[in-house]
């Protein structure tokens, strides 16, 4: 894939895979199977039927980013698979850069950003590093949990515009004019996604995880707007995670069948 943008390569995984989950590698440490061989399981099983693998705090804290994880990330490299480091980032500039680096280092091909600390000393350098190395960087908009609307869907004065808006539609309008990569909404509020897909334009796709064990459904998120569907409980604590993932993405495709390339 080159020098192609994580935006394209994402994209071209979808393609090629035919599907449009993203696994949100979501383990915690058990026995008597080991945190990293688990990991490793149920990225083998599930490989086929996802486009990107995402990983959070579960897994880097307990296994060291250049440690365990290191080795996931390769697994999923060599599976052609995309990464996503769920990292959050929320500081100030010159931390949000040494933030991204390691992660950039470590082998992550995008993080995710929280926009409430704004561009200039904020989230300005964490797409300097990522557009310096190519990679992607994706805003939270809206998420997933019940209490999300306390801190997204707060109303607040945007002095550029001189009006009142909900805080959600600031940072989907932040995510559009920074260039982000990707913009996350939750499956639990379709309604909220239709409303970021319209001032979106479908110039930044729209991740959204809580399908499943949260209460997203796949259907209202597809068709509200969402291009990438993360999911993790619904598939990581699956019986078979190989049949989760395939059933996921079947029910995808009866909604976007143009998603299956490979017919």
């Amino acid at each position: 894939m080159g020098g192609a943008t994580f935006k394209e390569r994402i994209e071209e995984s979808s393609r090629t895979k035919g599907s449009n989950i993203i696994l949100a590698l979501d383990l915690t440490p058990e026995e008597p199977e080991s945190l990293l061989s688990k990991s490793m399981r149920v990225l083998e099983e599930t490989y086929r039927y996802i486009c990107a693998l995402k990983i959070n705090r579960h897994l880097v804290l307990p296994l060291g980013l250049f440690g365990g994880v290191a080795k996931i990330l390769e697994a999923a490299q060599d599976l052609g698979l995309p990464t996503i480091m769920d990292c959050k980032i929320n500081d100030v500039g010159h931390t949000n850069r040494v933030i991204a680096e390691q992660y950039f280092k470590a082998g992550f091909d995008a993080v995710t950003a929280n926009p409430l600390v704004g561009w200039e000393g904020g989230l300005k350098p964490v797409f300097e590093v990522a557009r310096k190395a190519g990679r992607g960087v994706i805003i939270l908009v809206y998420m997933s949990h019940k209490a999300a609307s306390e801190g997204y869907g707060q109303r607040v004065y945007d002095p550029t515009a001189g009006v009142v808006k909900p805080q959600y539609v600031v940072f989907a309008e932040r995510a559009l004019s920074w260039g982000a990569d990707g913009a996350v909404v939750g499956a639990t509020y379709p309604e909220k996604i239709r409303e970021v897909h319209a001032i979106l334009e479908r110039r930044v796709p729209i991740y959204s995880p809580g399908v499943g064990v949260q209460g997203g459904s796949v259907e209202s998120a597809v068709s509200s707007g969402a291009r990438y569907l993360i999911v993790g409980r619904s598939i990581v604590l699956a019986d078979d995670p190989c049949e989760a993932a395939k059933s996921l993405r079947e029910r995808v495709l009866k909604i976007l069948p143009g998603l299956n390339k490979r017919g």
